[in-house]
């Protein structure tokens, strides 16, 4: 469900510390990457170690601790969260973040982050009441910070009233809504093509192309967090397998990706063509290595996966990715007529920030009644851009 989301823990000085390890523990289960920053205080109720062995990342306390690579930590952690949670959040942190106030690594991230952030407060009933701290919370509200307030119950102190930690299985439920707030492709399937194939000329050389899986990879992670199903038909990639994949095929040859993709297209309702499968194979391959000093191919061409499917998609969305070095638009609303597809995701492979085997890509989202132009983007965003647009055709 959190597969490809980073949230950043903050855990300061409150008894309800412990249940932040349940509350990590549970975000890892999901397949988010936590890091933990704590407070000097916080470290008083929980070890450090715990929070580690349960996230598999180290604990960020100081603000100058040496490392032997560099690396800006409060910088690096504001930037890489999609979520940042304070939980518990005592009334020393609520006040920093109010009044901006940057004394400590965990005050100086909140500072420099632009993500979301939850604040659940855990403290005595008069501090939670006092009128410093119903301002303070006032004036986060206002800056859209998220309160998740504490419950009624009775308290370390041995007071009862408002001001324990919200239960973990709240805060956790609240939290998921904030990093998917659309699970629009609840109950649905989809079928994604991704990576290069490759077409053997002997037994050891191929013909194949730079195509990295990465934008197939970011399809499939936008679409499990959306709730979908996600059925992976890859081939040769550099990128990492995402996590959270419903069913993985992995191929070689162009054929096999046909095969592959014929036989999960019944149970898909919607199919997206992002992978670079090689147009022609070799007809002369020898199942030896060419000694030859002069070679030469004589090529036939391999089965069209993207008209294939347009010709059996029925009421099933057609996604094909267009990859050009000119003509772009032309050569795209070709595709999309040729292909019977829904949508085009065409790109010119030669613009600076698109093409194989980069994080970023400059897309034009072609369907038959409009046409959009996008900038450089990551390709986590192109991802979200280009399911946005498949739920409205």
């Amino acid at each position: 469900m959190l597969y490809g989301k980073s949230i950043v823990l903050g855990v300061t000085g409150s008894i309800a510390a412990y249940k932040a390890c349940d509350l990590a523990s549970s975000f890892v289960k999901l397949g988010a990457n936590v890091d933990v920053v704590m407070t000097k205080n916080a470290t008083e109720f929980v070890a450090p170690l715990t929070f580690e062995t349960l996230t598999k990342n180290a604990v960020v306390l100081d603000t100058f601790e040496r490392k032997e690579e560099f690396d800006v930590k409060h910088i690096s952690l504001a930037k890489k969260a999609d979520l940042f949670l304070i939980a518990p959040a005592d009334a020393n942190i609520i006040a920093k973040l109010a009044n901006g106030i940057a004394d400590d690594m965990l005050s100086t991230t909140l500072l420099a982050t632009k993500a979301p952030v939850v604040v659940c407060p855990a403290m005595n009933t008069n501090m939670y009441e006092a009128p410093q701290t119903v301002d303070n919370i006032k004036k986060l509200t206002e800056r859209g910070v998220l309160i998740f307030e504490p419950v009624v119950g009775n308290l370390a102190c041995g007071d009862t009233g408002k001001g324990k930690l919200a239960p973990v299985e709240d805060i956790l439920r609240y939290a998921v809504s904030v990093l998917t707030p659309s699970q629009d492709l609840h109950g649905k399937t989809v079928l994604i093509t991704c990576g290069a194939t490759r077409e053997p000329i002997d037994k050891v050389r191929y013909i194949s192309n730079n195509s990295s899986g990465k934008m197939g990879f970011a399809l499939a992670s936008e679409c499990i967090n959306r709730g979908a199903k996600v059925i992976l038909v890859k081939g040769y990639t550099s990128a990492p397998v995402p996590n959270g994949i419903f069913k993985a095929v992995f191929v070689k040859t162009t054929e096999e990706m046909f095969a592959a993709v014929m036989d999960n297209l019944e149970q898909s309702d919607i199919v997206i063509k992002a992978a670079a499968p090689s147009d022609y194979k070799v007809k002369n391959y020898s199942d030896k290595k060419i000694k030859d000093s002069f070679l030469t191919l004589e090529l036939e061409k391999n089965p069209d996966i993207a008209k294939a499917v347009g010709e059996k998609k029925g009421n099933r969305k057609l996604v094909v990715f267009s990859a050009e070095t000119e003509n772009l638009k032309d050569n795209a609303v070709s595709k999309l007529k040729s292909k019977n597809a829904d949508l085009v995701v065409a790109n010119d492979v030669t613009a600076s920030g698109a093409g194989f085997d980069v994080d970023t890509n400059v897309v034009t989202l072609i369907s038959e009644k409009d046409m959009t132009d996008y900038p450089v983007l990551p390709k986590s965003e192109v991802a979200k851009i280009i399911i946005d647009k498949v739920l409205t055709l």
